[in-house]
């Protein structure tokens, strides 16, 4: 959905502060689409919850986005970076992808340094929020495989800031 406003901002000439307040109501809607049938709640705070949760984070954003600029360098990605900051708690993306891939190889670990400026799954704006935590980039497309990596710890790629 924010990829709709990404389409919209650059055949419109958008402001960035335009953008960026549509994007981040583009990832409350599809917060609910994700929350459909899961069982999962949603929440508008960045707080410590039990159980699954989806930020709707529009809200909490308003209230405070220090952290977030305004430009397509800081995706939902970014969001969720700026979450685990605050939580002091590490990250997780999961995608579509098998973790960061540099010259055709999955890397199983790398530093946040080594990324910068450089195009991968997650965006230059998580880097700079994730200095002090690690993210770790699992592919979700198959459930069984996902669960597996989750719980040995193998696979994906391991960001440390």
């Amino acid at each position: 959905m924010a990829d709709l406003i990404r389409d919209i901002s650059s055949g419109q000439r958008l402001s960035e502060e335009a953008s960026h307040w549509m994007a981040i109501v583009a990832m409350e809607q599809y917060g609910y689409l994700l929350a459909d049938g899961c069982g999962a709640e949603l929440t508008r705070e960045i707080s410590r919850v039990k159980g699954i949760k989806i930020l709707q984070p529009y809200q909490a954003l308003l209230k405070d986005d220090r952290g977030l600029e305004h430009s397509w360098d800081f995706t939902s990605d970014s969001v969720a970076a700026l979450a685990a900051q605050r939580l002091g708690a590490d990250m997780i993306k999961v995608t579509d992808v098998d973790g960061i891939k540099l010259d055709g190889a999955v890397i199983k670990k790398i530093r946040v340094e080594d990324l910068r400026g450089i195009r991968t799954c997650l965006d230059q704006g998580s880097l700079k929020l994730l200095l002090g935590r690690r993210c770790w980039i699992l592919n979700g497309a198959d459930p069984e495989r996902f669960a597996y990596m989750v719980l040995s710890g193998e696979g994906g790629t391991v960001i440390t800031g």
